[in-house]
């Protein structure tokens, strides 16, 4: 089996040099959503990084801002996260990791590896399949909803 990874980028390779290595030019435009995302590694999503943008960027529209987004992750530089029907959310966790879905307040938590192990190496996928990307999520409560939820019940009781 081969598992394909077309969204990781060389540690040693800085993001100019990895949009340029797509034939591309790092704009102000497209350095500004990189480094919103990069600010604050909470999974926004591109109307969030628009009004991240725009007090740095005031010219800036949301088109912009998506075509941005679209660029970055075509490049390898950020993964689009999806759930269920909401809006995709984009992270610049370009480790292999799981997400974790607040059903409550809607956060969106990155799961790392326990062991540096590869997705073939933990499910059983069938034989000679070629993965491009995989996409591993839990949803439930996070800690803080968790707690809330547990103090209405012993509060109801």
């Amino acid at each position: 089996m081969k598992l394909r990874d077309h969204h990781s980028i060389e540690a040693s390779a800085s993001p100019d040099d990895h949009i340029h290595g797509r034939g591309l030019r790092m704009t102000g435009q497209r350095r500004a959503v990189y480094d919103a995302l990069m600010g604050k590694r909470d999974h926004p999503t591109a109307v969030e990084v628009f009004m991240r943008v725009k007090g740095k960027v005031p010219s800036i529209s949301l088109a912009t801002v998506y075509n941005c987004l679209e660029t970055l992750t075509d490049c390898g530089l950020v993964k689009t996260v999806n759930h269920d029907r909401e809006s995709a959310r984009y992270c610049p966790n370009l480790a292999e990791h799981a997400h974790f879905f607040c059903e409550s307040c809607g956060g969106v938590t990155d799961i790392p590896l326990r062991a540096k192990r590869r997705a073939h190496d933990i499910w059983e996928l069938p034989e000679n399949v070629a993965i491009s990307h995989h996409e591993i999520s839990f949803r439930g409560l996070c800690p803080k909803c968790a707690k809330a939820a547990a103090r209405k019940t012993t509060k109801s009781k």
